[in-house]
């Protein structure tokens, strides 16, 4: 079993998780999460989320990887009692602490070790598992050589779960002291500011000479303390999956629906095709047009492959590269208006809901689950009700378009052509 696991920060992105091929989602709720920033799931909402999960044969994981205070444990210990009815299907952890908390009140639950934990050896690995881990979520420093090892040397009961796309988060997977030192919001305690995403300019003073500054620049080799870069292993899913490991996690509470969507569904994709016929696997540049389509820095393989001198983390030129506009998710297919046919040779008229402004005459893509965007020309648009409109350009207003005859409710509308850029 190869599973995808995909960020949930709200009920929006759980749903385009499950809908573009996500087999589990990870999530938090109001405390004791790592992206405290994200709009994560009160108490009245988590049961929902593991409702609608488990209805559709998907697995949910619940982040508790902060690592409290001794002050904290009274408001920890009745923050798990809470979750005794609720069956999530594992707890992400870091602490120790929490560890034996939660097999104190919840013992049956299956407990994940954090990348937060940073597991880099084999020993390491199999401390965690005998204290009744049941999973290992790898630190993103490890070659695929080392994660080869681990593998060899544990039970193979325990599963391996490793980042393959996303923010790299440095200095020892995400146990990050940047944040709190510029700006007082501790990464560890789910406030961190991404530091190692700005640019820098270094200084050396000698005490005696302040005066005479020396400038430290970048050479050829590039940073080794600060993560510019966002990791991409979509082109190496059968190596990944060869050298053992069983859960392939996409970094991205914090990201939005659309990007989660897309994401997970190019990884669907790669991941289906190469079960499908190992023997016969031909990576389709395709799926990696569509990972280029969101919002994201320069791509690099983080530690799996390269010697990180050899490439450099910094990225050549600074800022995100600018993802497709997403226009509208589909809420109706073969939706009904006085005189417009619901079907033609044209597509299917469909009801959307806006969520960005989309022109009539332009060029469009229709993002359906397991398929790469199916082009289209925006050719009609109409108002609620049902008069010709140019636009559409209210925040969630309902329209109709005709779609590819593929569209389904829930399919994501987004711009078509090439409309990338730096911001």
């Amino acid at each position: 079993m190869t599973e995808l696991l995909s960020p949930a920060g709200n009920f929006e992105k759980l749903r385009a998780a499950i809908r573009y091929g996500a087999d589990a989602v990870y999530l938090a709720g109001q405390r004791f999460g790592m992206r405290s920033a994200a709009d994560n799931f009160g108490e009245d909402e988590l049961p929902a989320a593991v409702q609608y999960v488990h209805e559709r044969g998907k697995k949910l994981y619940l982040t508790v990887n902060t690592m409290p205070h001794g002050g904290e444990y009274p408001a920890l210990r009745a923050y798990l009692s809470s979750l005794s009815g609720v069956p999530v299907d594992g707890m992400i952890v870091t602490d120790l602490g929490v560890f034996a908390t939660i097999r104190e009140l919840l013992p049956e639950m299956p407990i994940h070790i954090s990348t937060q934990s940073s597991i880099v050896s084999p020993a390491a690995a199999k401390a965690w598992a005998a204290l009744g881990a049941t999973r290992l979520v790898l630190a993103r420093e490890l070659t695929l050589g080392e994660v080869r090892a681990i593998r060899e040397a544990l039970d193979p009961a325990v599963e391996l779960e490793a980042f393959v796309h996303g923010s790299m988060c440095v200095s020892y997977s995400g146990r990050c002291m940047l944040s709190n030192h510029f700006t007082g919001r501790d990464a560890n305690r789910g406030a961190c500011t991404q530091p190692c995403r700005w640019n820098y300019t270094y200084t050396i003073e000698e005490e005696k000479r302040p005066e005479s500054p020396l400038t430290v620049c970048e050479n050829e080799h590039g940073t080794f303390i600060l993560s510019s870069k966002d990791m991409c292993m979509l082109r190496h899913i059968p190596e990944l999956i060869r050298a053992g490991v069983a859960s392939f996690k996409i970094e991205g509470r914090m990201k939005s629906a659309y990007y989660t969507a897309v994401v997970s569904n190019a990884y669907r994709m790669a991941i289906d095709a190469y079960l499908r016929d190992p023997k016969r696997y031909v990576f389709d540049e395709r799926w990696y047009r569509e990972v280029e389509s969101v919002s994201h820095r320069e791509y690099c393989t983080g530690y799996w492959f390269d010697d990180p001198r050899e490439n450099p983390q910094l990225c050549r030129e600074p800022g995100y590269i600018r993802e497709k506009a997403y226009y509208a998710t589909v809420e109706e297919r073969g939706a009904a208006l006085p005189g417009v046919p619901a079907e033609n040779e044209g597509g299917v008229l469909c009801r959307l809901i806006q969520r960005n402004k989309m022109e009539k005459g332009g060029a469009a893509e229709l993002l359906t689950p397991g398929r790469v965007g199916i082009p289209f020309a925006v050719t009609e648009l109409y108002g609620e009700d049902g008069a010709p409109i140019e636009s559409t350009p209210h925040p969630l207003m309902a329209f109709y378009t005709r779609l590819p005859h593929e569209a389904a409710p829930g399919d994501i509308v987004r711009a078509g052509g090439s409309d990338g850029g730096a911001f």
